[in-house]
């Protein structure tokens, strides 16, 4: 409510002082761009995180710079106005705050540019540089007001925020944005119609946008398509990827991972078991523990997946997910048995999420899944052993895990693993024959 708050004494000072110019039109000039700004803000793009991006960008800042803080208060406000809001699909709340978040930069670029500019507005190079310096002021406040929300709404930290896919496509956006507003506003100090001849270059923007958001969600459809159809050969694993993806980005979250970074747990959660496709159905599916011979072939499917994803490139930073998802903290996991942080953090977080939604599921080898409060139990037993304790300690700190008794630390912390250690948990793989901790899931 601060910012809203904010955002309206702003407004409010900025019509009452900086009445437009008789050159913009006065408040006639006010209604004709607030109807452009409605007519750009109709075609909005959601972006992957929930950000709406929008062309109506470009029409705001050249009202700005035109016709100065009360005009900017006027159509950054009015101007963003969208069906959804008229409809009811929207929030009183989330509507002025969606508001808020255009009127408050639109009013500090009108500031920032009579501040570089000096002069009403011209088609020189002054203006430019201050339609420039509006443009960054625009963005760092819009940037700033979303990450807020981002904050607030998805418990991430503010550095997290500020590095958002969805913030950097905006980042984008605006960029382009910028140098085209300033040209709309030269066209507009020569012949007021001639904005209309604008119009392809910011369609094009905006089909540009929504481009990339539409190969996106199809490349994600494709992923989680193929993880089903991995989960689908077993009955025990229906939905089993798409648990595991988000319990890992839940972990992210907490442990403040970046928006690369929480990409990565979301794709490689989904496809972290795709080697077993190359796993024998009379392995994958036994009931009975399985022999050391079919444990070994059980135990090469995060390879045979690494082997499967590598030649996709765009894939590249979900390979060690999936590649070291089985490793154990102390060096008695596989393939290649890394000890402590030696294993990817990425993978150590997919390591709990894999383990936790295994033991709350049904599976052949135990038919009565285990409680979250018995499952946690056995991740704190294992704690420091099989994963790692600062995993665990994020883990117990999710939503997921609110209201959970928590059986605390072990008494005794484990230390960081060392040299006999390794070779010790080494030896104990090498002599290991299908048994292995309840926490372990295949």
């Amino acid at each position: 409510m601060a910012v809203i708050t904010t955002a309206i004494i702003v407004v409010l000072v900025a019509i009452y002082y900086w009445n437009p110019p008789s050159s913009f039109g006065s408040w006639s000039g006010v209604a004709y761009w607030t109807v452009l700004t409605l007519v750009a803000q109709a075609f909005p793009v959601r972006m992957p995180r929930g950000a709406v991006v929008s062309v109506s960008i470009a029409p705001i800042l050249a009202a700005s710079v035109i016709g100065g803080p009360g005009a900017a208060a006027v159509v950054g406000t009015v101007g963003v106005t969208e069906w959804r809001e008229l409809k009811g699909d929207v929030p009183w709340y989330g509507t002025l705050y969606n508001h808020a978040e255009a009127a408050l930069p639109a009013v500090l670029s009108a500031l920032t540019f009579e501040v570089v500019a000096r002069n009403p507005f011209a088609p020189t190079w002054q203006s430019l540089l201050g339609v420039a310096a509006a443009g960054v002021v625009y963005f760092l406040a819009n940037g700033a007001l979303f990450a807020l929300v981002m904050v607030v709404r998805d418990h991430v930290s503010p550095t997290a925020a500020a590095l958002s896919g969805d913030l950097r496509l905006v980042a984008g956006n605006l960029l382009g944005m910028t140098p085209l507003a300033w040209l709309i506003a030269v066209v507009w100090s020569i012949e007021w119609w001639g904005v209309v001849l604008f119009a392809l270059p910011l369609y094009s923007t905006r089909a540009a946008n929504q481009a990339t958001v539409q190969l996106r969600d199809m490349f994600t459809q494709t992923v989680r398509a193929l993880a089903s159809a991995i989960d689908a050969r077993d009955p025990f694993t229906a939905q089993h990827s798409e648990n595991v993806q988000t319990i890992a980005v839940e972990i992210g979250r907490v442990m403040r991972c970046s928006e690369a970074e929480l990409e990565a747990l979301e794709w490689g959660g989904l496809l972290h078991d795709i080697g077993k496709i190359g796993v024998r159905d009379d392995v994958l599916l036994k009931q009975d523990k399985l022999t050391r011979d079919e444990r070994i072939k059980m135990n090469q499917h995060p390879v045979l997946g690494y082997d499967i994803i590598k030649p996709v490139q765009r894939l590249a930073p979900e390979l060690p997910i999936i590649l070291h998802h089985h490793e154990w903290y102390n060096g008695s996991g596989y393939p290649h048995h890394l000890v402590g942080e030696e294993i990817p953090k990425l993978a150590r977080i997919l390591h709990v999420a894999d383990a936790f939604e295994a033991m709350t599921a049904m599976r052949p080898y135990r038919m009565r899944p285990l409680t979250r409060e018995q499952a946690l139990a056995e991740l704190r037993k294992y704690a420091g052993i099989q994963f790692d304790p600062d995993v665990l300690e994020a883990f117990t700190r999710t939503d997921r895990m609110a209201g959970v008794a928590d059986p605390g630390r072990p008494s005794i912390e484990p230390g960081p693993p060392t040299l006999i250690s390794r070779l010790t948990a080494r030896a104990r793989v090498a002599g290991r024959v299908g048994d292995h901790p309840p926490a372990d899931a295949q």
